[in-house]
């Protein structure tokens, strides 16, 4: 059996989304940030970055959000969320999920915690200003990506497409939010509507009316 360490809504939230959609059998132990748990020394022990979350499979503890995909997709390739190796879709499958955690999520980061950026608070606004010019350039280039699209790589879905939309909704107050962007809406629309996902934002208590 896995064991998900998670926070609602935190970088765990696509790797629980990928255990339901999985259908596989997971224990969920809630790391409350609320109280710092992340930095206590049993929590260290397991994942010394501090960060949520993590993943323990045979007494092995795996961390950081897309490799924790990556490695339950390599483990069931069964259950299709994964292209065939050596195939271009393969390739493309990285490409995705690098980009997302990579470009995306960071970008993401520096928007929502602008003081972890600079020396000078009175400077917080303008950062923000910023990254959302970089982030909507960004949500453009993935609006497009899915213009003729049902999933980033094509009719088939992958765990790219629930990273996606745990990035999608971590995006949900910006002045310019992916609902607003014709195919990041509908994407949005139709994920919602998977049992997995229904499934996992009941348990974290993360309210889907926006994409009804």
């Amino acid at each position: 059996m896995y064991q998900l360490f998670y926070y609602p809504r935190n970088a765990s939230f696509a790797p629980h989304m990928l255990l339901a959609e999985m259908q596989l059998d997971y224990e969920l132990v809630l790391v409350d940030r609320k109280t710092e748990a992340q930095k206590n020394t049993e929590y260290l022990k397991l994942n010394p970055t501090g960060r949520i979350p993590t993943l323990v499979f045979e007494g092995e503890a795996i961390y950081e959000s897309a490799a924790i995909c990556l490695f339950l997709c390599e483990q069931h390739p069964e259950k299709n969320l994964i292209p065939t190796q050596g195939t271009i879709a393969r390739a493309k499958f990285y490409q995705w999920l690098f980009y997302l955690n990579a470009s995306l999520q960071p970008e993401l980061m520096v928007y929502f915690y602008p003081q972890k950026h600079t020396c000078d608070e009175s400077g917080n606004a303008a950062i923000k200003q910023a990254q959302q010019q970089r982030i909507e350039e960004m949500l453009s280039l993935l609006d497009n990506e899915l213009e003729n699209k049902k999933y980033l790589l094509g009719d088939n879905i992958s765990a790219c497409d629930f990273v996606l939309f745990m990035l999608l909704h971590w995006g949900s107050g910006l002045d310019r939010p992916p609902l607003s962007f014709p195919h990041l809406g509908r994407f949005l629309h139709d994920m919602a509507k998977r049992k997995s996902v229904r499934q996992v934002c009941t348990a974290e208590g993360t309210s889907l009316d926006s994409y009804q």
